[in-house]
């Protein structure tokens, strides 16, 4: 593996919780992979052989309905942490929406190796924490929220979440990015139909809140008009 001190998450990743000698420790049992765009890394459903760290891209966590129906239920970005330590077998698949890089163990390994260190438990914890948060937040978002001000947020949160080390902007701009879903999956995620989150794209750019330069690319012009529309 490249040297974890270059890590570009290295401080904001679980493993910020380990000294130099136990960052190594937990290097040897690691290998780094890239993953191209709609390329899949854990499959629901499948006994949980391994967890990661999100090094650069974005990735989602999906489940299927009984219908089929791919169902988006989260998203993943750099320093984030997917997998299912500690347990039997995985809830959701996780698929590259961008090409990513990710740092891989085996899941028996990584636990026995959380097991000795208090430390890396103990941020662990913190994360499981702060995904809870999320999931409350998000379900304020689609269950009270209208569909102006579940677009506002959504963007507002892509704004912040992809402009952090390992999502790159466009043009180096915290309010340029590139939205790694279609339509349609943005559609998905907020619960919405492509027809309203189309109506609601095209709004913002008619109010000269965003520009739509591509059919990914976004550049928020008017940040405080987009949090107050965000509510």
């Amino acid at each position: 593996m490249t040297s974890c001190d270059t890590c570009v998450v290295r401080n904001r990743a679980i493993c910020s919780a380990l000294d130099s000698g136990e960052i190594t420790a937990l290097s040897r049992m690691g290998r780094r992979r890239r993953l191209k765009a709609s390329e899949p890394l854990i499959w629901e459903g499948d006994d949980s052989v391994l967890v990661a760290n999100v090094i650069e891209g974005v990735l989602k966590l999906s489940t299927s309905t009984e219908d089929g129906r791919e169902q988006i239920v989260g998203v993943v970005y750099p320093s984030d942490f997917i997998g299912r330590p500690f347990g039997a077998t995985t809830r959701h698949s996780v698929t590259a929406l961008t090409d990513a890089y990710v740092c891989v163990f085996s899941r028996g390994d990584f636990d026995g190796f959380a097991h000795q260190h208090p430390g890396l438990e103990h941020k662990l914890l913190q994360r499981t924490l702060a995904e809870l948060d999320r999931t409350r937040h998000w379900m304020l978002l689609l269950g009270r929220k209208s569909a102006s001000e579940k677009i506002a947020s959504f963007l507002l949160d892509m704004s912040e979440r992809l402009n952090e080390p390992g999502c790159e902007a466009p043009s180096g701009m915290r309010d340029a990015f590139d939205l790694p879903f279609s339509r349609q999956q943005v559609a998905d995620v907020l619960g919405l139909t492509i027809e309203t989150v189309s109506r609601q794209f095209t709004q913002l750019r008619r109010e000269g809140i965003v520009d739509l330069p591509s059919r990914r690319a976004v550049v928020i012009r008017d940040r405080a008009a987009l949090e107050a529309l965000a509510g």
